[in-house]
């Protein structure tokens, strides 16, 4: 007790300061945007869409272009690609980064992000936010040099705290920091992350009370044996919705950078082209910009017509696509809500009216729906379903959100990445989704694992001549996963490490020797501690 609790007791201070900071980042974050919402569009998020319905149809147009330029110069400026940083970049901060994620460009997302949902972006504010706690944890861990493994645990508490904080909900925010970020659900680091969690409840509660995002008509109501197949069946067809989703939006991206290419466009142009096109979207689906938050409620509550309700769905799918696609910012998990909760009520209007004897109210299907898109598209079931809860307070339909989410899931894992953040790092390079013993060997570079040419019993640069001939040899900086490629069945047991010569001029520097039992047993090594920390 004596030993360990005093470092334990000063690391749970600190995963609630973190919690506390991100709670306020959270809040902040959403208040920034009522508030710029209102200067441009003359009212907040909770009914942007009755008032878009009365703007004049210029205003609608111009707003999302002066928003995407400004948008595209802050990235421009402040990034190295020009794109803002999201939740993918925090679970390879988590993976591959000891917990770090790039703060400049951390803040400039956070600012370009704030733009675009408050001026005709159809994304969520959820995203952002999670990688603006993220910088908040790395600051912390650069000043106070912490290790990689305290790095990971003080960004799951400081991504705990602004989820809690942004949806006012405790037990999923903690969640979602484990399935999501760290991947991983070690005990020791759960006990930070909950009281990180709950600093953050605690900071959105000060400002909001304890009301949830969403009110429902009445409680849910669920014959559980006569109507388990139809949310069956709304899993699946969830699950194909989030796919549609999820591909449009990489479509969009891979054709927004065709054109920007093919055309020579400046980058900083193309949020602002983005911007164009939701204005003239906006012109007669106003339902679409910004978080949607309004036209969510209205699917829950049951206040649309099958018509508008997939209407709305389809609508939403290419706004978000258009939004990604220019580079605009913002998040997928509030678009993922709406559409899962249109596309819910939409199916519970034809299953009510062919069972209507022995089915549950409409809504309740908009619930399931919303659940079961989202935690597709996250590739999080346990903490989206938990989010659906507390979002709405109804406890009560458990089962139906469960089965529906498992359903989605499952289907969706099939066909992408497992999620929408781990296809996004998949399409760069970055493959996590495997789990760690796919991408370990890419983080240790081979100067970490050679043996000097001054080691005793090394081979002399005559005797690997034949080898790097053959073209069997490694540069320095190179990494163990593009050296364990080759090292075959029949090849030598070592590789030459040979490096570029001074100025470039004279033949390669004979650096040292990478064996293949090192290079097995750093694997070994990183595996064995992996496990320990995934295990505490």
């Amino acid at each position: 007790m004596r030993v360990r609790w005093p470092a334990k007791l000063w690391f749970w201070c600190l995963a609630l300061v973190i919690g506390a900071a991100a709670g306020f980042a959270a809040l902040l974050f959403r208040l920034s945007i009522d508030r710029l919402t209102l200067l441009v569009y003359g009212t907040d998020g909770r009914t942007l869409a009755t008032v878009l319905n009365g703007l004049p149809w210029w205003w609608l147009i111009t707003v999302p272009v002066v928003g995407g330029l400004v948008v595209g110069l802050i990235l421009d400026r402040f990034t190295p690609n020009g794109s803002v940083h999201t939740v993918a970049d925090v679970i390879e901060g988590a993976a591959l980064n000891g917990g770090r994620v790039a703060v400049k460009e951390g803040v400039a997302s956070a600012v370009a992000s704030l733009i675009t949902v408050s001026t005709g972006g159809s994304t969520g504010r959820e995203g952002p936010v999670v990688h603006l706690a993220a910088t908040i944890s790395t600051w912390v861990c650069v000043r106070l040099r912490c290790d990689g493994v305290t790095g990971r645990d003080l960004l799951g508490c400081a991504v705990a705290g602004a989820v809690s904080a942004s949806f006012n909900a405790p037990i999923a925010g903690a969640l979602f920091a484990l399935e999501v970020v760290l991947r991983h659900f070690a005990l020791n680091a759960f006990a930070p992350i909950v009281i990180a969690s709950v600093a953050g409840t605690v900071i959105n509660r000060l400002e909001f009370g304890g009301v949830t995002e969403f009110v429902l008509p009445e409680p849910g109501s669920l014959d559980f044996y006569v109507e388990l197949p139809a949310f069956l069946v709304l899993g699946l067809v969830s699950g194909l919705i989030a796919i549609a989703l999820m591909l449009a939006v990489f479509w969009a991206e891979d054709v927004g950078t065709y054109i920007t290419r093919r055309t020579g466009m400046k980058r900083w142009l193309r949020p602002a082209f983005a911007g164009l096109l939701m204005g003239l979207v906006a012109i007669w689906f106003p339902h679409v910009i910004g978080v949607g938050y309004q036209t969510t409620a209205s699917a829950l509550t049951g206040q649309l017509t099958f018509h508008d309700a997939v209407l709305f769905a389809v609508i939403k799918c290419v706004a978000v696509a258009i939004t990604f696609g220019g580079r605009m910012g913002g998040g997928v998990f509030s678009p993922s809500l709406m559409v899962g909760a249109l596309s819910g009520l939409a199916f519970g209007m034809v299953a009510t009216s062919i069972f209507p004897h022995v089915s549950g109210s409409e809504t309740l299907y908009a619930l399931a729906g919303m659940g079961a898109v989202a935690a597709a598209v996250l590739g999080a079931p346990i903490s989206t379903t938990l989010i659906v809860f507390e979002l709405t307070g109804d406890w009560q339909t458990g089962l139906a959100v469960m089965t529906a989410v498992s359903l989605s899931t499952a289907l969706a894992s099939r066909v992408v990445e497992r999620s929408f953040f781990l296809t996004q790092l998949e399409r760069r390079g970055v493959r996590l989704s495997a789990g760690p013993q796919a991408y370990l060997l890419a983080t240790v570079p081979v100067s970490e694992v050679l043996r000097k040419r001054s080691y005793p019993g090394a081979p002399f640069p005559p005797e690997s001549a034949a080898l790097i001939g053959a073209g069997q040899s490694v540069a320095p900086g190179a990494t163990l996963e593009q050296a364990m490629v080759l090292f075959q069945p029949d090849s030598a047991d070592y590789l030459p490490v040979i490096a570029a010569p001074a100025q470039g001029v004279g033949p390669p520097v004979y650096v040292g020797t990478l064996y293949r039992a090192d290079a097995f047993m750093a694997y070994a090594n990183m595996l064995a501690a992996t496990a320990a920390e995934e295990h505490r």
